[in-house]
């Protein structure tokens, strides 16, 4: 005769594929448990993981080799990709160019080229930059912007590691 104090035993003889709410809490909160830390430790391990990715992903990239750019106005910009990162190549009014990573020294947000300011301007916190050599002139980037070499050749501009 089962034992009304002890729910186990409460249990029919047919019931045994059944859960009790106690097993059901078990098993939910188990289940919980499991996609909070999925939630909290995959960021985690995509941030810590990143920098080699990214690291090695600009090692293989030497140059960048941009078909008709050579025609871009002066005083004007182009966005591309160098590796995994934003750049821009500016077209100055005489005539030279310059290729800059576009990733902000302070927080990492892209920054744009402003041509009637005639500056990099970081649209997060106001950091601006010099177009010519990517210095920081205003705001709170640390570093200047990275430079890179440019080649033109046949209406094909090359943007190359210094």
């Amino acid at each position: 005769m089962p034992d009304p104090g002890n729910p186990k035993k409460r249990r029919q003889s047919g019931d045994e594929g059944a859960l009790d709410r106690r097993d059901f809490l078990k098993v939910a909160i188990g289940a919980l448990g499991a996609v909070y830390a999925g939630a909290v430790g995959y960021p985690v391990y995509r941030y810590l993981s990143s920098p080699v990715e990214e690291g090695a992903a600009a090692a293989a990239v030497k140059s960048v080799t941009l078909d008709n750019a050579a025609t871009l106005p002066r005083n004007a910009a182009l966005m591309f990709k160098f590796g995994p990162f934003p750049a821009m190549l500016i077209h100055h009014d005489d005539d030279t160019w310059t290729a800059l990573k576009a990733v902000c020294t302070h927080l990492g947000c892209t920054p744009a080229y402003k041509p009637e300011a005639r500056q990099i301007q970081c649209p997060c916190h106001g950091g601006v930059y010099d177009p010519r050599t990517g210095a920081n002139i205003a705001g709170p980037p640390p570093k200047p912007l990275t430079q890179f070499q440019v080649s033109i050749d046949h209406g094909k501009v090359t943007v190359s590691r210094s």
